[in-house]
């Protein structure tokens, strides 16, 4: 008596054909298993991070496949790098609606596998479902840091100073145009204004070359994703503390300086946005020069934008005139 072939399931199909491909650790296990394993070298500790994009929320269904791919990877590995942790792989949760063709998935998986290489993170495992919503996709990345380096929110003190990397409110600015697409924008921008703005929202850039250097100088940080003022708020609240941060030295592209040119109301929407993931840290006096040049060497642009207080009164954003800036909302919210 012979055993019949046993059925392979179009899950099944999907994942070899597409993700198997993109499991090069060993750990991973082909992707044939329930789990995968990965074992921390002695003296490191493993730090966990899971975030999730939604169709219609984080990203737009007519977006490329490939480039929704990078950004779900993306917004991991920032949290990682503001921890100051190197990467070491990840967990991908794709749900997937029935209009989501072969093709898609196709340049998802390409996509995907695009940045795992770059950013030296590999797919490990994970699980697929089909949904009657909008696309979601969840994935758990996993970073490296030396035994007890991890860089947390609860490290500030009277004095650091507060530094962002690259550009802030950028993607914030380029929803709002990317929102518009087919109708009135909301400015007249040239084309090349207009692409830097919703390029920034499609595809973030995690400072992930800056992780090591968060990690030595750094007494507390995180990574930007929902609005500079909001975070602060959150790191301050960890550190107990308060801060005075000057808006004109903010970090702000000549894209979003030219918008706020046109309507000088949009730095509520730069400074509460969101989507930037950059990383807003807090550094010491005394360890501000070598953070400086660790940052020159890498390549991230840092700015330094106020300065930690004692107290527990919310941060003051000063505008030019020294005068406390209020805010509609702080920070974006699901919820």
């Amino acid at each position: 008596m012979t055993d019949e072939p046993t059925a392979v399931s179009a899950e099944d199909r999907m994942i070899a054909r597409y993700f198997r491909p993109l499991a090069k650790h060993p750990g991973a296990l082909g992707l044939i298993d329930d789990a995968a394993l990965l074992t921390a070298k002695p003296g490191q500790d493993i730090v966990l991070t899971i975030d999730a994009i939604v169709g219609g929320v984080h990203f737009f269904w007519d977006d490329a496949a490939d480039m929704v791919a990078k950004k779900a990877l993306r917004v991991n590995l920032s949290d990682l790098a503001a921890k100051g942790a190197a990467p070491a792989g990840f967990l991908l949760a794709l749900a997937l609606p029935e209009t989501a063709s072969e093709a898609w998935v196709e340049a998802f998986a390409r996509g995907l596998g695009a940045d795992a290489d770059t950013y030296a993170c590999p797919l490990l495992g994970g699980d697929s479902v089909r949904t009657p919503g909008p696309a979601m996709i969840s994935i758990t990345a996993l970073g490296t840091v030396p035994q007890g380096s991890m860089v947390t929110r609860s490290g500030a003190r009277a004095g650091d100073r507060i530094m962002v990397t690259g550009s802030i409110g950028d993607a914030a600015l380029g929803l709002a145009l990317r929102k518009a697409a087919g109708g009135q924008p909301p400015w007249q921008l040239e084309e090349a204004k207009r692409s830097d703005l919703t390029q920034r929202y499609l595809l973030p850039q995690p400072r992930n070359a800056l992780a090591e250097a968060v990690r030595l100088h750094a007494s507390a940080a995180m990574d930007v994703s929902d609005g500079l003022v909001g975070d602060l708020a959150k790191l301050l609240r960890a550190s107990g503390g308060t801060a005075e941060i000057v808006i004109d030295r903010v970090p702000l592209s000549d894209s979003a300086k030219r918008v706020l040119a046109l309507d000088p109301a949009q730095i509520e929407t730069v400074l509460t946005g969101g989507d930037d993931y950059e990383i807003v840290c807090t550094i010491a006096p005394d360890k501000m020069v070598s953070f400086q040049h660790a940052a020159a060497a890498a390549g991230v642009p840092v700015t330094e934008i106020g300065r930690v207080m004692a107290g527990r009164q919310p941060a003051r954003f000063l505008d030019r005139d020294g005068k406390p800036r209020l805010f509609k909302q702080t920070s974006f919210s699901h919820f």
